[in-house]
């Protein structure tokens, strides 16, 4: 169970993989709570500026365990409280690139809609088929899907079960950019290397004004942003950043 993830660090960048080939990266209990804890250590370290979430070639992940839950009671489910390592991952203030290959469904799609940025291999097969085994998505699947790709997009998928490719979900809105197989993790890590070298404070600002987005009208959240831009003028990597531009440098940011 220990090696269900595997995490590292390059340079300012952490990394976290799912680890379970055998199962198709199947998100059990254990796993997420694996995975929660992972991302709070990242979140809580100074040094790590952002966060990339990995399967393997063949699945990001396929799903929830179903093992897991098959004989499960409400009484179960609301003891477990399974949902919980769910917010945890959602309130990750650091941005969190997604690398997704192979099948990506159900629970596994709804984990990479919890991610800032999708890099998604031409293999990418994307769905929420929890209608096949009698129930319907509960992390997230429902409104996620339908807010990013539109109402039309999310009844066809969740009513169906049908998966769709990469391209589709590139056009729907689900995924950042499609990648060659090959390149689909060291893309995700190119993109993260480039969000690292901005500004940390600015960039886990700009990441929730950007989810402010999803929950409030425009007016508010135009205000939301201005005080967040404002706010930025306190920091020394403002002064920095506008100073290495004047004296047409690259910048030194350091977080403060």
């Amino acid at each position: 169970m220990a090696d269900d993830i595997l995490v590292s660090r390059d340079d300012h960048v952490g990394v976290i993989r799912l680890n379970r080939p055998r199962q198709l990266n199947a998100l059990s209990l254990a796993v997420m709570e694996q995975l929660a804890a992972a991302f709070e250590a990242f979140d809580a370290d100074d040094d790590v500026y952002v966060i990339v979430l990995a399967g393997d070639e063949r699945a990001f992940a396929a799903g929830a365990d179903i093992h897991d839950m098959a004989e499960s009671t409400v009484v179960d489910q609301y003891q477990r409280n399974p949902f919980a390592r769910w917010e945890q991952i959602k309130r990750v203030r650091k941005p969190i690139v997604a690398a997704v290959s192979g099948f990506v469904l159900g629970g596994g799609c709804e984990l990479m809609m919890l991610c800032d940025v999708v890099v998604a291999s031409e293999t990418a097969r994307i769905g929420q088929p929890e209608i096949n085994i009698g129930v319907m998505p509960g992390a997230g699947g429902t409104q996620r899907l339908t807010r990013a790709a539109g109402k039309a997009t999310a009844m066809d998928v969740i009513l169906t079960g049908r998966f769709l490719t990469a391209h589709e979900a590139l056009a729907a809105g689900l995924v950042s950019r499609v990648v060659p197989v090959e390149h689909f993790f060291s893309e995700a890590m190119k993109v993260a290397r480039t969000i690292a070298e901005k500004p940390p404070l600015a960039l886990r600002m700009a990441k929730e004004a950007v989810l402010k987005a999803h929950e409030m009208a425009l007016s508010a959240g135009l205000e939301y942003e201005q005080k967040l831009f404002y706010t930025l003028f306190a920091t020394q990597d403002q002064k920095e950043g506008m100073k290495a531009f004047i004296e047409k440098r690259p910048p030194k940011f350091e977080g403060k």
